[in-house]
């Protein structure tokens, strides 16, 4: 009887060792950084913001202007002119803040053209990654992007390219 239960028990250990689970990982990184749609979007966002910076930056310059103006003719303005020159400084300062905030915001232009830009193609990539894992029966596709906490991978494991392939097929 004993056995029969420790054939049992070596049959039971053997079918959940049949039945380990796979893992591989991706690199998102290096799978977006291989689209030319991925690449031309991030270029459109960087030019983008390189010319709301230098609107920025023209706004600064010009409230710079208005201020080293308004102190060197302090002296000679009344406190009506010296008041009413303070304000407008204080509303261009206001105007370039907000400016920058609508561009560079939470919720700014900025971040609301990367979703529409960049957010469709992490998506397929995303897809792309679940056909991988289900084609080759994985239960966990780790991430090797972005500080990772993956220490040590072995190339074998690395199914970048494949989601390249699967991506590609796509026409993507």
């Amino acid at each position: 009887m004993k056995r029969l239960a420790l054939l049992l028990l070596l049959a039971v250990a053997t079918g959940f060792a049949a039945q380990a689970q796979k893992f591989a990982y991706v690199d998102t990184e290096y799978i977006l950084n291989s689209l030319d749609r991925y690449k031309q979007a991030q270029k459109d966002l960087d030019d983008l913001s390189v010319q709301w910076q230098k609107t920025i930056e023209a706004k600064y310059a010009e409230i710079d202007r208005l201020y080293k103006a308004y102190q060197a003719e302090q002296i000679l303005l009344t406190d009506d002119m010296k008041r009413k020159r303070e304000d407008e400084i204080i509303a261009k300062e206001k105007e370039a803040k907000d400016y920058q905030k609508a561009k560079f915001g939470v919720d700014g232009e900025l971040f609301q053209k990367r979703q529409e830009l960049i957010k469709p193609i992490q998506d397929e990539v995303y897809a792309a990654i679940q056909e991988v894992a289900e084609q080759g029966s994985y239960a966990v596709i780790f991430d090797r992007a972005n500080q990772s906490n993956i220490l040590y991978s072995n190339p074998r494991y690395d199914k970048s390219d494949s989601v390249l392939k699967i991506l590609k097929a796509k026409g993507n």
